[in-house]
């Protein structure tokens, strides 16, 4: 087998890609369609309205595209070799010495360019994206808040203004929600608009209506004098909308893998539940390995199956093996957050069991 492309490398990589590309795209507008009809509920929310919500499904689109490739690959390339299998000219390559394996290998490396932008984008341009847009909507809903591009979370009331650089949602255990900003600064003003006070607070947690502020470095200003106090934790009176606060702060699902390390790091060290983010992280580290397991297990399927097949039935076999593999990811990591074993071995376990199909398929038929 030679190493470098040759001229039916090139034609079965041009058709896969052309199909998989034609496949995401219109995956992803259904997506984006259906994601604007659950908007309209929000509509009249402060000055949210239909040109926001348009805006703000613009910045989601580069993690939509990173979710549904996957989806998008099985599905296109599965078109794709049945049209060259229904047309014969997937038996023509087959005659002129072109194994599966090659075919194979052909359209993994084909894919592979698109994966690997997928992760940079996962990395780099979606989290960025995806905060701009809830910071987007957020702001747009509550008159209370605004969140920056730059320096985090900026909230009012009153006299007080609040600065969180991060911050995250956690569960309690018991169906209730608890807030976590981390980083924050508290900046108070007198009535004439001097400075009254600012508070450095390293985390500033929100529980049963109330807030507690922990590690707080108070500076008091005074007209000819400048105070400095140190408390260990205190409690904070406010009436901040902390639904809006939730709205604005990250969710681990639009982390990146960075991040997610440096969260996890600080949960360990604190003695938190770190499960949530594990789950994503891994998630991340997995997704190309997956991506390609998916589409190499439903490969086989061209060879016979799909040749007698139309339109309608790859589309199906494409939607159910992709369907089949979230499923059994879904479940295998559920079972994994409950039971409190590796993350790493719930996300493999699909994996495995696909590369196994595929290996078992292509012995059948080459049989």
């Amino acid at each position: 087998m030679r190493p470098f492309p040759r001229i039916h490398d090139l034609f079965i990589a041009r058709t896969v890609l052309g199909t998989v590309l034609l496949t995401w795209a219109v995956l992803v507008g259904l997506d984006l369609m259906l994601a604007l009809v659950g908007e309209v509920d929000d509509f009249g929310k402060g000055r949210y309205g239909f040109p926001l919500a348009v805006a703000y499904l613009s910045y989601t689109v580069p993690f939509r595209l990173y979710n549904l490739f996957p989806s998008a690959a099985v599905v296109g390339t599965l078109l794709a070799l049945g049209q060259l299998a229904a047309s014969s000219e997937l038996t023509a390559l087959r005659a002129l010495g072109l194994s599966r394996r090659r075919i194979s290998l052909t359209i993994a490396l084909a894919l592979a360019a698109v994966l690997a932008a997928m992760v940079v984008n996962g990395e780099t341009l979606g989290p960025w994206a995806q905060r701009r847009a809830d910071a987007l909507k957020a702001s747009a809903k509550s008159r209370q808040m605004i969140v920056a591009q730059y320096s985090g979370l900026w909230a009012r009331e009153g006299e007080v203004i609040l600065n969180a650089n991060g911050g995250q949602e956690h569960d309690d255990g018991k169906g209730g929600r608890w807030l976590e900003l981390r980083d924050v600064r508290l900046f108070e003003f007198a009535d004439d608009g001097r400075l009254k006070s600012l508070a450095r607070v390293d985390v500033a947690e929100h529980r049963q209506g109330s807030w507690r502020l922990r590690g707080v470095t108070r500076t008091h200003f005074g007209e000819k004098s400048v105070q400095q106090e140190r408390v260990a934790e205190e409690r904070w009176r406010s009436r901040l909308d902390t639904v809006a606060l939730t709205a604005g702060t990250d969710k681990p699902r639009y982390l990146s893998a960075q991040a997610l390390r440096e969260a996890i790091d600080y949960r360990q060290r604190n003695g938190l539940d770190a499960s949530q983010m594990l789950e994503h992280y891994w998630g991340r580290w997995f997704y190309p390995l997956n991506a390609l397991a998916l589409v190499l297990a439903a490969v086989p399927f061209a060879f016979g199956t799909l040749r007698s097949g139309g339109l309608g039935r790859r589309l199906f076999i494409g939607i159910v093996f992709a369907l089949g593999f979230s499923l059994l990811q879904m479940q295998a990591v559920r079972a994994a957050g409950v039971y409190k074993f590796d993350f790493r071995l719930a996300y493999a376990l699909p994996t495995a069991i696909m590369v196994a199909v595929s290996a078992w398929l292509f012995r059948r038929r080459s049989g």
